[in-house]
């Protein structure tokens, strides 16, 4: 009976793994596009993990996690950069997909299983010679098949709302060279599920796992540190230059009430600080429709259902294309009617480039680490002509 739930439950969810999945090969796609271009190193990765559940100190989720355990398999396919300058200057990262699922079905939390994209990069140059290597890493794709909060068939997982989530995994990692073609490796970090407020409860599912694991080379490195920073650099913009996002989403305010469209805008002014990070600083737009049908209050305005915020920006980047940024935002006008519960707001996500102009990205807004809404983005860049 179970092995006939776990297939019929990854065919019910298989469609939306795909369009996650779809995502993540986009944001990868000038690594993709490299392979015929350049020589990459290509790797898979199979592992296994246990750890235990975090408690967030209430009755219900201690005797939750009395009850569950978590063992799970991961497998990996992903590629070295070699002869790119940001794969040099990152010391020749590793990015990939991967599939993640937890082995045993629990009826309180079901078979928690992800898609998703990597990194993993090196804390000094690849070496094969250097036997032990270290490195830190993270997971970011769509969490599934997992049994939400039910008031009447699971009321006790309170951590989790829907069946769809986000899956996060980062932490460190330590490689040791077996052979040209084969590694061993151990890894600790910390898992996250959430669905950032798009169905309440949404406490996140948080673990410590330990991974252990085997890599295997399909050829031998090709790595030759000797030339790093030899290859075409990329543009930097120090001058600056003007940067329009938009964001849409949706959240759910209660437990069994219904979602609402949450969305905004920012403009901001970002300069190239160097070849991994840009900074910058502008102004956001939140709007939060629907606060009569929430609350019964027919009196409601433009700026009930508003907020502005001036936000610092600082992006990482990851390759010429792909990038990390990581928001800090000051509000000018909040309403705690939308749940905006502290005069400040974090933000971090990814973000990819599709033209020089072009971007797209998710990213999650949130009041002292609590999830507020995932933002699905879409923005252009004003660039000077260099």
């Amino acid at each position: 009976m179970r092995l006939a739930y776990f297939f019929s439950s990854l065919f019910l969810n298989i469609r939306h793994a795909c369009l996650i999945m779809i995502v993540f090969l986009n944001l990868s796609l000038v690594s993709f596009q490299a392979f015929s271009q350049e020589k990459y190193d290509k790797i898979i990765e199979l592992s296994v993990e246990s750890g235990p559940f975090i408690s967030n100190g209430d009755p219900w989720a201690d005797e939750l996690i009395d009850l569950v355990s978590y063992t799970a398999f991961d497998f990996r396919f992903g590629w070295r950069q070699n002869k790119t300058f940001m794969g040099d200057l990152y010391r020749n990262p590793i990015f990939g997909i991967g599939v993640s699922s937890t082995l045993p079905y629990q009826s309180e939390i079901g078979r928690p299983m992800g898609v998703y994209w990597f990194f993993d990069i090196p804390f000094r140059p690849f070496s094969q010679d250097n036997r032990l290597n270290f490195s830190y890493f993270a997971h970011l794709g769509l969490g599934f098949n997992l049994n939400p909060y039910d008031s009447l068939d699971n009321p006790i997982n309170q951590f989790i709302g829907s069946e769809l989530n986000s899956y996060i995994h980062f932490g460190a990692k330590a490689n040791y060279t077996l052979s040209d073609r084969f590694q061993l490796f151990s890894m600790l970090g910390l898992k996250h599920f959430s669905n950032g407020s798009t169905r309440k409860p949404n406490a996140g599912i948080n673990l410590v796992p330990v991974s252990v694991g085997l890599r295997y080379n399909f050829q031998p490195s090709q790595v030759k540190p000797e030339e790093a920073f030899l290859r075409d650099r990329p543009i930097l913009f120090e001058e600056g230059y003007w940067n329009f996002m938009l964001y849409t989403g949706s959240k759910n305010y209660e437990i069994g009430e219904g979602t609402y469209f949450r969305g905004g805008f920012n403009l901001s002014y970002i300069w190239d600080k160097n070849y991994k990070y840009r900074y910058g600083m502008g102004l956001d737009v939140f709007f939060a429709p629907g606060l009569s049908e929430r609350t019964g209050n027919t009196d409601v305005g433009f700026w009930d259902q508003t907020s502005v915020a001036i936000a610092g920006a600082w992006e990482w980047k990851l390759t010429e294309r792909l990038y990390a940024p990581v928001g800090l935002g000051f509000y000018i006008h909040r309403n705690r009617e939308n749940q905006e519960s502290t005069v400040y707001y974090e933000r971090v996500g990814l973000r990819y480039l599709m033209s020089e102009n072009l971007q797209f990205g998710v990213q999650i807004k949130a009041h002292r680490i609590k999830a507020d809404f995932f933002e699905f983005t879409l923005g252009y860049r004003f660039l000077r002509k260099q």
